[in-house]
């Protein structure tokens, strides 16, 4: 353990290996030049994506600037349209749950509806709260013009006699 230290000790404290021989610092020097040069010529580059410093490009380099472009708005469009489509896969599976949902709900509601006159007392179980029992339920469908028909035959269906039943702002 003692060796170690000392070698950590002369290495890390000594004076002599702090000076980097000279063809080490040329080579350096040589690094950081076309690193310099690298990274203008990438800002020169970005500058011209933008639209920026375009006059002193010649015919080709503008054409050759063109192109890049061209690529990348195709590779962007691309890639939009491909979110575009699994967003649609997505929602048209969300759908289809839904309507699976529909279906569990409809079907509940119809047991409801069939235990009501029962619950109710009522012997003859079409004189039940007005609602008939040969006309088929309601179901949701996509889109508003199908909604609101549906609402209003809805309310057209349980309409009880001697009743008020006004129509909701939103329907009219």
């Amino acid at each position: 353990m003692n060796s170690i230290l000392q070698r950590y000790r002369q290495c890390c404290y000594s004076t002599q290996d702090t000076n980097i021989p000279e063809e080490g610092s040329h080579n350096l020097y040589q690094e950081v030049s076309r690193l310099r040069a690298k990274c203008e010529t990438l800002q020169r580059s970005q500058r011209n994506f933008l639209g920026e410093d375009l006059e002193p490009l010649a015919f080709k380099e503008l054409e050759k600037i063109e192109k890049q472009l061209d690529k990348t708005l195709s590779q962007a469009r691309q890639r939009k349209t491909q979110l575009m489509f699994d967003k649609m896969e997505e929602l048209r599976l969300k759908e289809q749950e839904l309507e699976e949902e529909n279906k569990q709900l409809k079907t509940k509601l119809e047991e409801v509806v069939l235990r009501l006159p029962a619950i109710q007392g009522v012997r003859d179980p079409s004189k039940a709260d007005g609602y008939k029992h040969s006309e088929p339920l309601p179901t949701l469908q996509m889109g508003h013009h199908q909604f609101v028909y549906q609402e209003q035959a809805f309310d057209a269906r349980t309409n009880i006699p001697g009743k008020s039943n006004p129509t909701p702002r939103w329907l009219s």
